[in-house]
Order: C-alpha cells, then sequence, then structure tokens
C-alpha cells in the first residue's frame, strides 16, 4: 500500500431541503421533489431520526473499520465535512472525489433549460460548499450539454465556486458530444484544468423492455442513488462506452490534448475491449473515413493519454493491469455507498500486490492526482 491514497469515488447522501437551499430563487420552487421513496425500504421514515442519528457521529470514534457499515444516511460523515474529514484521517486518504447521490433527480430529467441549468447551479455550488474546508475533498458538479452556450456559463461559475470536476449525462444531448459546437466547452474545460466524468446513473442502464420477460421483475437490491438488477450490470457500460468512444474517433481529444476524463463507478472489464475496437476501428474503416485518417494516433493511445477508469472490487483487477498497462485505473472506495464494499482497501490491495512499487503507487495515487493536477 501507498502512503498517499486518491480515493476516485465517494459521495454524499443528501436530504430533501439540502440542494433546494442552494438555488436561486427563481428555480427553487420549481425543482421535483427529491423522491425518496424509491431510495429503498424505510427511506422515509429513517428522514425522521437522522438528524440524531449526524448528531451523534459528531463525537463518535472513526475506527479503521469504518467502511465495513453502516453505510448510506448513517454512515458517518453523510452529509457532514467535518465528520468526513475525520473519516479521512483514520483511512489516510489523501485526495477524494465526492459526487451527489440523489440530488440530479431534482431538475436532471427537465425539459425545462430554466430548470436544468438552475439546478445544475445550485448542485455545482452544493458540492462545492461541502469540501470547501477541507482541501482534500474534491467536488464534483454537474455540466449537462443540452446548451453549450449556458454550460459554458455554468461551468465558469462552477470553477469559480470551486468545483473540482463536472459530471456528464453520457446520453448524446439530441446529438453527438463531439459535435463541433460542443468545442468551445471541450477547450473551457482543457483550458480550466478540470476534468469530466462519467458515472453510473449518469445514462441509461438496460432499456425496460427487456426487463420484461413474463416474470416477476427481480426487486433492487439495495436502493439508493443507483439502481441496478443483474442484468443492468454487464451492460451499464453501454452507454459511456459510446460516449467515449465518439470522443475518440470524432477527434475531440485530438483536437484538446489537455482535456482529461474519466469514467467512474461503471466498471472496467470492458476497457481492454475499447481499446482494441477503437484501434480495430481505426484501421479497418478509417481508410473510408477522412476524420479517422486525419488522427495522428491509434485510438487507444488517446485513452491511454486522457482517460481514466475505476473497477469494481470484484473485478479481477490484476488482469485489467497485466492487460492494458498501469496507467489507465484508480483506486475507489465509493464511501458511503454499499457498492464499493466492506474492504475495498485490502481487495485492491491484494489485487496490486504481484506488482512492482511503482505501478501500485500508479493505481492508489498518482493516476489520480495526475488526472486532477496534484502532482
Amino acid at each position: 500500500m501507498t502512503a498517499t491514497i486518491f480515493d476516485a469515488d465517494s459521495h454524499v447522501m443528501e436530504v430533501e431541503d439540502w440542494l433546494p437551499s442552494f438555488a436561486d430563487p427563481g428555480v427553487r420552487e420549481q425543482l421535483a421533489p427529491l423522491g425518496l421513496a424509491k431510495a429503498g425500504k424505510g427511506a422515509a421514515e429513517l428522514m425522521d431520526k437522522l438528524p440524531g442519528v449526524w448528531e451523534s457521529h459528531k463525537d463518535q470514534a472513526i475506527e479503521s473499520n469504518i467502511l465495513e457499515g453502516p453505510k448510506g444516511w448513517l454512515a458517518p460523515g453523510a452529509l457532514d465535512t467535518e465528520v468526513r474529514s475525520r473519516v479521512l484521517d483514520t483511512l489516510g486518504i489523501t485526495a477524494q472525489l465526492v459526487f451527489p447521490t440523489f440530488s440530479l433527480g431534482h431538475f436532471a430529467a427537465s425539459s425545462d433549460m430554466d430548470v436544468l441549468y438552475g439546478g445544475t447551479r445550485a448542485i455545482n455550488r452544493a458540492m462545492a460548499a461541502f469540501c470547501e474546508p477541507d482541501q482534500r475533498l474534491l467536488p464534483v458538479g454537474y455540466l449537462p450539454l443540452h446548451d453549450a452556450d449556458r454550460a459554458i456559463i455554468e461551468l465558469d461559475l462552477a470553477a469559480e465556486a470551486g468545483v473540482k470536476a463536472v459530471w456528464m449525462p453520457s446520453e448524446a444531448p439530441g446529438r453527438s458530444p463531439a459535435h463541433v459546437d460542443y468545442d468551445p466547452v471541450w477547450a473551457r474545460l482543457e483550458e480550466l484544468g478540470i476534468p469530466f466524468v462519467l458515472h453510473v446513473g449518469g445514462g441509461a442502464t438496460l432499456p425496460k423492455a427487456f426487463h420484461d420477460n413474463g416474470r416477476p421483475r427481480p426487486t433492487d437490491w439495495l436502493g439508493g442513488g443507483e439502481n441496478l438488477r443483474a442484468k443492468d450490470l454487464p451492460v451499464l457500460h453501454h452507454s459511456p462506452e459510446r460516449f467515449l468512444a465518439c470522443l475518440v474517433l470524432d477527434g475531440v481529444f485530438e483536437r484538446h490534448p489537455q482535456l482529461r476524463g474519466g469514467a467512474i463507478e461503471l466498471g472496467a472489464s470492458w476497457v481492454p475491449a475499447m481499446l482494441r475496437m477503437l484501434d480495430h476501428a481505426a484501421t479497418t474503416l478509417g481508410k473510408h473515413e477522412p476524420l479517422i485518417k486525419e488522427l495522428p494516433m491509434l485510438p487507444s493511445e488517446y485513452v491511454r493519454r486522457q482517460l481514466r477508469f475505476t473497477p469494481f472490487p470484484f473485478e479481477d483487477t490484476a488482469w485489467l493491469v497485466e492487460q492494458c498497462g498501469p496507467e489507465l485505473f484508480l483506486f475507489s472506495t465509493d464511501y458511503p455507498h454499499p457498492e464499493g464494499g466492506r474492504h475495498p482497501f485490502e481487495n485492491f490491495g491484494a489485487a496490486m500486490a504481484g506488482f512492482d512499487e511503482d505501478t501500485r503507487e500508479r493505481f492508489f495515487w498518482r493516476n489520480g492526482a495526475e488526472l486532477f493536477g496534484l502532482v
């Protein structure tokens, strides 16, 4: 294990009035209810006792087994920065990306651009405010591409507030994310040194029709912000892989060589195949497509230069590093979500034990630190 740890995935656990308190008055009343009824059994009842639970965390000793649970709203530091800082102290985490969990449900599906971008401004303020007291906490904001001009306005405000990365939906916003009209957005991200990130929940999982098999639909195993069932997992990467493939093959990374991005909590077993298929696309079909012929590097080389990925703790991380090299993958805990497992340090530590010190240091620290300009 290295002395410095970059945790590429953690979350806040919001309550109903948290995001609206950061919204401009003109949009506050238009934000949708948070929809906590979908967050698992007993979520609404839990809200009543949360204040007392969170107050008790202020005096609670944070032990080294903190990742074993409790999880979700009951985890220390779920929405309290001071307590979260003590969690980082105990775990020895040097830097931690912090994502929202439920807040996008207030506004991200709205067809009203004032609500969409008003909610975006609110979530960017909120995430920056949570992380501001501790420089180890790196706030992840939000940036939809539906309107390129408004996206740049919100990006600049987010950067001013202190946001360190922006979560983009991986579904096409009416046209390709590689459309030339979005070049000013990618250029501004590049100029600001702010990476974009894709994340589970930001794109379509398995279409509902495929769950309609004439049998009872399995229940969501845990509730929460990312509701997955067994058939969702094997295709979780489809939406983000399409998004990233378009950026690569349509030359966004060639035009913006300092742009950086990550695919977080989307698994990584698909990455070796993506690298190969991108190169196959260029070598077999590129001769018929002038845009691809103009790329001076292989598509996989842009991925290696500009993108990073987080494996799930149950994936074969050692195999991924063997297949792809040491530069692509990042450690993560997913705290306080249960999907990160109870023993991510032990699981990933065992996976990386057979590699040299430089490779281990890259996985646990340097790959993430370079992505965010910390080294």
